[in-house]
């Protein structure tokens, strides 16, 4: 048996997207007697006052209020009912009172907004649906938005992407809590992938950091400018005067990938930018993006995506299909494509 887990609080508001709401209160509100462990207590609480409608006209009646969140462990916050609606103040000091204490914080979506605006994820990479990512980094300037991942990792705060990778995100934190083997009963228990891609790759566990004060920040844009090169630890390190022994451990430590699978992800990065803005030939982006040959890089693109770079450039090459939108949307519809945007390749 595991120790509890705490109490989950689940808020509830005018405008409340109910498939959300459904995922958090599916997974950590419902008894798992098959799991013969003690499972999360969870509480529904009401930020407006009731009764209140989710969307769709759905009446919800809820007994508690914001003085709930001060007995909660984890709390998590929905979509938000209009990312240009500011959240009550006193919902924002009610989160910034629990995260104090050491209460964790998980948004689903546009629920990032909520948290955005407690100033909590200054500094932070974040991630929210592909199509407020944009509105999200301008509107709060300070914070890193990464509109690529199904979910990012914090520790203590918790974002994910639009919709369905709330559930990728709610796994996560179960794995965190009680293993992945109680994560993927739970996933077999919703008929979903317990990773929807591969190893680790789908989060970052420790957010890049892209502040100049970091020292590996300069090294990471020079490589992005540099894929076309055969690059090295030995070149990398060079770059900020460390030993390669120090200079992975830190690199591990700031990006969460050693410098290999970094490098494989930021080539492939490169080669579906210009998949889906150029009609360079596969031997051009080869060159571009530092492969050997152009047998080497359609491999690699193949094991990545799950699609040669010719489908894939007749799939979302199209000059009126968004850049951003294409990418993100394979990432966050396609549950066997979406390794393309975190590849750990070892």
């Amino acid at each position: 048996m595991h120790n509890h887990p705490g109490t989950v609080a689940i808020l509830v508001y005018e405008g409340l997207c109910v498939f959300e709401f459904g995922i958090a209160l599916e997974i950590f509100g419902l008894p798992r007697p098959e799991l013969d462990i003690a499972w999360y207590a969870h509480r529904l609480v009401a930020v407006d006052p009731v009764p209140m409608r989710a969307l769709g006209g759905i009446q919800i009646s809820v007994d508690v209020g914001l003085e709930e969140l001060e007995n909660a462990d984890t709390i998590v916050i929905p979509g938000w009912r209009s990312y240009r609606e500011p959240p009550p103040q006193a919902l924002l000091n009610a989160l910034k009172s629990a995260h104090a204490r050491g209460a964790r914080l998980l948004s689903i979506c546009s629920g990032v907004f909520v948290l955005a605006a407690t100033g909590l994820l200054d500094g932070e990479t974040v991630t929210t649906h592909w199509q407020f990512s944009d509105e999200l980094a301008e509107r709060f300037p300070l914070i890193n938005v990464d509109p690529n991942v199904l979910y990012v990792d914090s520790g203590q705060i918790i974002t994910s992407a639009g919709s369905a990778a709330g559930i990728d995100a709610c796994l996560h934190l179960i794995a965190r809590d009680f293993g992945t083997h109680v994560a993927n009963s739970v996933a077999r228990r919703l008929v979903m992938a317990p990773q929807r891609t591969g190893g680790q790759s789908q989060f970052i566990v420790a957010p890049v950091c892209t502040s100049p004060r970091n020292e590996l920040s300069q090294v990471l844009q020079w490589s992005r400018e540099h894929l076309h090169q055969s690059l090295s630890v030995s070149d990398m390190a060079a770059r900020v005067a460390m030993s390669e022994r120090t200079f992975l451990r830190r690199f591990i430590e700031t990006t969460g990938l050693s410098p290999k699978a970094w490098l494989q992800q930021e080539r492939l990065n490169r080669a579906r930018e210009l998949l889906e803005t150029t009609n360079q030939s596969a031997t051009s982006i080869a060159q571009a993006c530092g492969y050997r040959s152009v047998e080497s890089f359609r491999a690699a693109f193949r094991n990545a995506v799950g699609l040669p770079p010719s489908a894939y450039r007749e799939r979302f090459g199209s000059p009126k299909v968004g850049r951003q939108a294409s990418r993100v949307t394979v990432a966050e519809t396609n549950p066997v494509t979406n390794a393309i945007w975190r590849t750990a390749t070892a």
